[in-house]
């Protein structure tokens, strides 16, 4: 079975091996403190892995450890899989931008917005535009998630039993339609919100194209691009690779819960996490967006459908923290925009982390992350399995300490 493997020394790739020894303590010291079951952390420059550590275990209680193989709930990092493939279809001219999200899915006509009260008395008006494809693709549309407790709106997607996003028992089709009946936060294109936009998003994919979505993936995606571990659910045969998946306890420390019911194809479809890959899987995404839309010889987008993918997509060239909701008002988002399913580094002057100009990536839940410098021709990845109560830390300083390992 293929596996990733180094395939040049550090030095001979422009970056500072000293460096990535002092990363690779910072992280195996969160794994020797009880904070982190393991992970796995991989840095590719011009297309070439060099630098790629494991440590800890994919399973603390069964004394298994991480290992080149091990298989991942991707949560998040699975947006821009989904956002590639609202972009085929868009190439292939079955979708545009700014078509009506109530085109493909009628029950998004005339949406309705928040307009004040609470729970049963809230009132609502008549959206100023329609939900449009790209405001899915931007998180601008208006939708929320029930686990933010910040707005009323969000209330009402919890009474409607959507707390985690997903309508238990139902398929996505239904479960779109919930989100359909539910007023949004704000008029379309005038915020942004991260939200289950991505999971609408997947059901588009489903109409246009007549496949449920992990076919689409599977036959167009995962196929061409020899992502072959990737998927909505684990065989049997994969099952004893998957890592387990933890929650941080309230002293720090972290202790197995429940994940994604990956034995079995899901009833859900979750174009917004529902992904499960290997780290060789998800290099091979990278290095198809790192190559603007090809991959040894197979080519799924024009390159400038992905730059413009990976390009700020915000009004003015706006931040999150200023554009954003007041949810997403906080430092972290200073000098980062959006892109279609990417956040996007338009102003590193300002950024919390150390970074690059035109920087593009995202994060999945529990804990996994992973971004693409094009000034710097640099991939990274670091997969884990936690789920934190909060923010959490390792991302900073990942980031932090992979910016000290670049020489050139």
């Amino acid at each position: 079975m293929e596996q990733l493997v180094q395939e040049v020394e550090p030095a001979e790739a422009g970056l500072d091996a000293e460096a990535l020894e002092r990363l690779d303590r910072h992280l195996a010291r969160l794994v020797d403190e009880g904070r982190l079951p393991g992970f796995l952390v991989m840095l590719a420059r011009h297309g070439k892995v060099a630098h790629l550590t494991t440590y800890g275990c994919r399973n603390r209680e069964a004394a298994l450890p991480v290992e080149r193989d091990t298989l991942w709930r991707m949560y998040s990092m699975t947006k821009p899989v989904t956002s590639v493939a609202a972009l085929m279809l868009l190439e292939e001219g079955l979708i545009g931008l700014d078509d009506p999200l109530a085109r493909y899915l009628p029950a998004f006509a005339d949406p309705q917005v928040y307009d004040s009260g609470e729970g049963t008395d809230v009132k609502t008006r008549l959206a100023e535009g329609p939900i449009r494809i790209r405001h899915l693709l931007t998180h601008t549309a208006g939708l929320t998630f029930g686990f933010y407790y910040s707005h009323p709106v969000d209330a009402l997607y919890r009474a409607a039993g959507m707390e985690s996003s997903v309508l238990p028992g139902a398929d996505l089709a239904r479960t779109c339609d919930v989100y359909a009946s539910l007023p949004l936060q704000f008029d379309p294109g005038t915020q942004w919100n991260y939200s289950v936009a991505t999971n609408v998003l997947g059901r588009v994919i489903e109409v246009v194209s007549g496949k449920p979505l992990d076919a689409f993936f599977a036959e167009r995606i995962f196929g061409p691009l020899g992502m072959r571990d990737a998927g909505f659910c684990v065989t049997q045969d994969q099952a004893e690779r998957l890592a387990e998946l933890y929650g941080e306890t309230a002293d720090g420390g972290i202790t197995p819960i429940a994940g994604l019911p990956l034995h079995g194809r899901p009833r859900f479809l979750s174009g917004s996490g529902g992904m499960v890959a290997s780290a060789l899987d998800y290099h091979r995404f990278m290095e198809f967006l790192r190559r603007r839309g090809e991959l040894d010889g197979t080519r799924l987008l024009s390159p400038a459908t992905v730059d413009t993918m990976v390009s700020n997509q915000l009004p003015g060239g706006a931040d999150l923290r200023t554009f954003g909701s007041p949810t997403h008002a906080e430092p972290r988002n200073t000098g980062i925009g959006f892109g279609l399913g990417v956040s996007v580094v338009v102003d590193p002057d300002r950024t919390q982390a150390p970074s690059h100009l035109g920087t593009y990536g995202w994060s999945g839940v529990a804990t996994t992350t992973f971004w693409v410098n094009p000034q710097k021709d640099l991939t990274v990845q670091f997969l884990t399995q936690v789920r934190p109560t909060g923010s959490h830390t390792v991302y900073a300083d990942l980031k932090r300490l992979v910016h000290e390992a670049i020489l050139d």
